[in-house]
């Protein structure tokens, strides 16, 4: 008669905790179920700036958030509240703040714990999605805190690590561009060139001869050769802005490149082959044109690989708090002058939907600038005043005018629709003296690309 063998007697193996958490590479912590702080290993001691006597004992949302209060209170992914509830691995999207206080993007992956009395904690693996001086592109940053802002970073650094076209879909304004450096920075080719094509301010002849580079005397005017931006990007990225833009003709030359890796300069007899990435950009719902006829469904499905939505503002009104003081840091430094926002003035800002995303609130708050007190504080009732005339001018916006400086400097702020315009017409119009019209360097000011700075020369009448 077989007998039922009796189960091995399980033996506690005592682990010495500290050493357990310095057994992993990346920011490692252990939390009890009241929020404080067991153990950090070396890297977390190191990336963030605290030591484990500074750590051990607090509570892991006044070390890591600088939050006087646990995150899940303010709204934010906790993995504490969803391990400690069921007892299993969790994960989910962070702001840590690093050792010079600057916000992290993160993912925090919770594990449970168990110690020798049964007694339930919290291996809290910390990740990197992105450091600040990976989201800086010429003075520019990408800033937010909330989930629809932290799961787009996620999905980024994701695609990122891949060799395949990248799709980015938005609105205008949601920093597309932005989004483009970050692949680029965080792939393999962080290295090498990185170039942008605006595919609105190209004509057809002329984006051909740009992209892919003209041969000597391929038409009137062509003197020497020309290298292409494709060429340029060889070993790098090539960003298509506006992609959904270029014309029937353009896109079987484009398809053609990425199906094959060659092209051939206008002009030009022999195939030339260059090794590039293209990250292209739309805010154009493209299926809807590939279904009217517009964009080819062979481009669309070659271009959109890897496809990333990036979120409109109004769906991370909660980022303001953030987003709106680092924007007007670079305000700040073109006005040659320190502008604060106040709280209630804060609290306007989230009160309005931002239909031009990012750069409409940049803008707001460079009007508000304009308007404020001789203290450099901007109170609510400032911004309350600027978004009512910003409503009024995108109800009923001018035509395109040539804007005199001295007429400008000379008026009264006005509350019409157009001293919105006049004032921003007026600073650009300055620094173009300024920088004795070097658009770069305006563009720089600005902190916006050239290319917008063309098209608000164009839509203000200015050269």
């Amino acid at each position: 008669m077989l007998t039922k063998s009796k189960p091995a007697a399980v033996i506690p193996v005592p682990v010495d905790l500290q050493s357990l958490v310095d057994s992993h590479e990346k920011p490692f912590v252990v939390i009890d179920n009241e929020y404080r702080i067991m153990a950090v290993n070396s890297a977390y001691e190191r990336n963030y700036g605290v030591s484990r006597e500074q750590a051990v004992g607090q509570p892991c949302y006044k070390i890591s958030h600088n939050n006087d209060a646990p995150c899940h209170e303010s709204g934010e992914d906790c993995p504490h509240v969803n391990l400690f509830e069921v007892g299993k691995r969790d994960s989910c999207l962070h702001v840590h703040h690093d050792a010079d206080h600057r916000m992290c993007q993160v993912r925090v992956t919770a594990y449970p714990l168990y110690g020798s009395s049964g007694e339930l904690f919290m291996g809290e693996l910390i990740e990197e999605i992105s450091a600040p001086e990976e989201r800086r592109v010429n003075g520019r940053r990408m800033v937010g805190r909330t989930a629809p802002f932290l799961a787009c970073m996620d999905q980024l650094k994701m695609v990122a690590s891949a060799q395949a076209p990248v799709l980015l879909q938005g609105e205008t304004g949601t920093g597309k561009e932005l989004a483009a450096n970050f692949i680029h920075n965080n792939s393999v080719r962080s290295n090498q060139p990185f170039m942008t094509v605006d595919c609105t301010t190209l004509t057809e002849p002329l984006f051909e001869a740009e992209v892919f580079g003209h041969a000597r005397g391929a038409f009137t005017g062509s003197i020497g050769e020309r290298i292409g931006m494709y060429e340029q990007a060889n070993g790098g990225t090539l960003f298509l802005d506006e992609v959904g833009e270029l014309p029937l003709s353009q896109q079987a030359k484009l398809l053609r490149v990425l199906e094959s890796g060659q092209y051939r300069r206008v002009g030009g007899r022999g195939s030339r082959k260059a090794d590039v990435r293209i990250v292209c950009a739309t805010n154009r719902h493209l299926w809807d044109h590939v279904k009217a006829g517009q964009f080819r469904e062979d481009l669309y499905y070659r271009i959109a690989c890897l496809a990333v939505r990036l979120p409109p503002l109004r769906e991370r009104l909660d980022d303001i708090g953030m987003l709106a003081p680092n924007l007007l840091e670079v305000i700040s430094r073109t006005m040659s002058r320190n502008f604060e926002l106040s709280t209630d003035a804060i609290e306007q800002l989230k009160q309005y939907d931002y239909p031009g995303n990012v750069r409409e609130l940049r803008n707001i708050l460079f009007i508000a600038a304009t308007h404020s007190s001789g203290s450099g504080e901007i109170d609510g009732e400032t911004v309350a005043r600027v978004l009512q005339l910003n409503a009024q001018s995108r109800s009923q916006v001018p035509p395109p005018r040539t804007v005199e400086v001295a007429t400008i400097a000379a008026a009264p702020a006005e509350d019409t629709a157009s001293s919105l315009h006049d004032v921003e017409a007026n600073h650009i119009s300055q620094l173009l003296q300024q920088h004795n019209n070097n658009r770069r360097k305006v563009a720089e000011a600005l902190d916006i690309s050239e290319r917008t700075l063309y098209r608000k020369l164009k839509r203000f009448g200015l050269s």
